[in-house]
């Protein structure tokens, strides 16, 4: 059954409308939400409330797929992200939720995001360490002030 809870809190050099659509959009998820040696297809994405999405993370290693899906619960334009996750995996069962918060803050944007219900064969450990790693590559994304 799922349980776990994970917190992550991290300060962006770029303002919170960047940082927002680099959430909701499939592109950008594409290029820095999967952890190093992953990468990631974005089957569908219908970023507003009530709408869906359903992507999947593959080990570049091996060429094992995981996919997954949810359904957006929140979204208050640069400010708050809330979402909910399946795995298709009968063996990482229930369903999750992540809450990303977002704050304008003297030098860019403080992020703060929460997931709940993590499935038990998954140690939280490996969930930061993931998650450590997308929003470094959500940083590498996000700050660059790359002119017209």
């Amino acid at each position: 059954m799922p349980k776990g809870i994970i917190r992550l809190h991290r300060v962006l050099r770029a303002n919170p409308e960047r940082v927002y659509r680099a959430f909701l959009d499939p592109d950008a998820m594409a290029k820095w939400l999967p952890p190093y040696g992953f990468t990631c297809k974005v089957h569908h994405m219908d970023a507003k409330v009530g709408g869906t999405y359903k992507m999947s993370f593959t080990n570049f290693t091996t060429g094992h797929s995981q996919s997954f899906g949810g359904e957006y619960r929140e979204l208050v334009p640069f400010e708050t992200i809330r979402y909910t996750d399946r795995f298709d995996d009968p063996n990482l069962p229930g369903e999750m939720q992540t809450t990303v918060t977002l704050k304008q803050v003297s030098c860019g944007t403080e992020l703060n995001v929460e997931q709940e219900g993590l499935p038990e064969a998954i140690p939280l450990e490996m969930c930061y360490l993931g998650w450590q790693e997308s929003l470094a590559q959500l940083a590498n994304l996000v700050e660059p002030e790359i002119p017209g």
